[in-house]
């Protein structure tokens, strides 16, 4: 998480949507950089209202641009299932090295979820909170473009992103009576998803409408 006291801004992390080269390039700008634990660097909207939102807006004096960016759900669970499969995770109880993704997504989509698909949600993440704090600008990871312009344009800077954490290739195919379940399931991620247009804008879901 990124805090930009004079611009009035708070770029959060959500897990698998590419945020952390944003935060490497932009670091030297922010006036707060959360690093660690990863409970703090990938802080949910709920966990920023609570531990962040009052201390910020008592000394920056009105509430800041909560900027958040959300990737395509099944692509979202491709990446974690990739990420898990990395050389480092062989031996790990939560690794899916020798897995199918329709098995890791079958696991994701039951009602206690197994370890290795216990990954969370990006539209629980971003669940807006019952005093009005939510996320103001909402970008599509597929939409890098217009992140960089509004970023760039926000904070009078321009800036260049490496790419970083890449997982392993791995094949996504999603058998479509999988899909189907996973839409059904998770019907508030992909409504989240469709509801972000250009350039940020998007409608928040109704506050405890998020499963």
């Amino acid at each position: 998480m990124l805090v930009f006291s004079k611009q009035k801004l708070v770029l959060l992390s959500v897990p698998k949507t590419g945020t952390t080269a944003f935060q490497a390039a932009l670091a030297p700008h922010a006036s707060m950089v959360i690093t660690d634990p990863p409970e703090l660097k990938h802080a949910p909207v709920f966990r920023y209202n609570r531990f962040f939102r009052p201390a910020l807006e008592k000394f920056v004096g009105v509430p800041l641009d909560v900027v958040a960016v959300m990737r395509e759900p099944i692509s979202w669970l491709g990446s974690w299932y990739r990420y898990r499969q990395r050389p480092a995770m062989a031996g790990h109880a939560n690794a899916t090295c020798d897995m199918s993704f329709d098995s890791f997504v079958e696991g994701y989509i039951k009602g206690k979820r197994p370890g290795f698909a216990n990954v969370g949600s990006q539209a629980k993440f971003m669940e807006p909170q019952k005093n009005g704090t939510a996320v103001t600008h909402l970008f599509r990871y597929e939409d890098q473009e217009h992140l960089r312009e509004f970023l760039s344009a926000r904070l009078g800077v321009t800036f260049d992103t490496a790419v970083l954490n890449v997982s392993p290739r791995a094949e996504l195919h999603l058998a479509p009576e999988i899909e189907t379940r996973l839409r059904r399931k998770c019907a508030a991620e992909f409504a989240l998803y469709d509801s972000i247009g250009p350039g940020g804008a998007y409608t928040p879901p109704e506050i405890g409408s998020v499963g």
